[in-house]
């Protein structure tokens, strides 16, 4: 089982990073579980452009740091999409990166084309924010959760922690991290559950 793990945060080793990798340490747990993590930050993504380019061919026109995690996305088994909350949205790095999925959408939906149909692929969402607010997760949830459908990954739920703004805060929040470590074994054994089945199973039991 490989593992995508994106990084959307323009901080090296911020609270969402840290995050990112307690769940990483559990998923290594396993020995035959692969995980690769991909820093937006440090690759040039620009926008995309609604030029309808990729409406009959399902790739899309801007040839940048994108083109090659489209196959990065297709090949993975777990995609795991990981940002702070900016302005009760994603973040820019991690915003530009879903648009970009635009190709993808139509591959799914105007071409018709089911990627890796039937197979229990799954896709999670890991955030961070300063405040407390009930809301302040809903725009990324939404967000992620319709790039997973145009992805045909199957929702596998969600880590999320409140309150931590200054840089490190995240090492305070123990009991969260250890839910980091329990859900990156979760995304292992769930997918070789998963692969013994027809069926599909509740997602990790983490909250949403």
């Amino acid at each position: 089982m490989h593992t995508l793990i994106i990084l959307g945060s323009p901080r090296l080793n911020g609270n969402s990073e840290t995050l990112a990798q307690a769940v990483a340490s559990g998923i290594r747990q396993h020995p035959d579980a692969t995980l690769e993590f991909v820093r937006l930050n440090n690759l040039r993504i620009s926008p995309c452009q609604g030029c309808g380019g990729c409406n009959k061919t399902s790739t899309c026109v801007i040839n940048d740091d994108m083109t090659p995690l489209y196959e990065k996305v297709d090949n993975c088994d777990h995609l795991i999409i990981v940002s702070p909350i900016y302005f009760y949205g994603l973040s820019a790095q991690s915003k530009t990166f879903i648009d970009r999925f635009q190709a993808r959408w139509a591959r799914k939906y105007l071409a018709k084309i089911r990627f890796r149909e039937g197979e229990q692929r799954q896709g999670t969402l890991l955030a961070t924010a300063a405040t407390d607010g009930k809301k302040v997760f809903d725009g990324a949830l939404l967000t992620t959760h319709i790039l997973f459908d145009a992805l045909d990954l199957k929702c596998g739920g969600s880590l999320l922690a409140k309150g931590v703004d200054q840089f490190g805060a995240m090492h305070k929040q123990t009991q969260t991290l250890e839910q980091a470590v329990t859900l990156g074994q979760e995304i292992v054994t769930d997918w070789h559950r998963l692969k013994k089945t027809d069926g599909s199973i509740p997602a990790p039991t983490q909250p949403m």
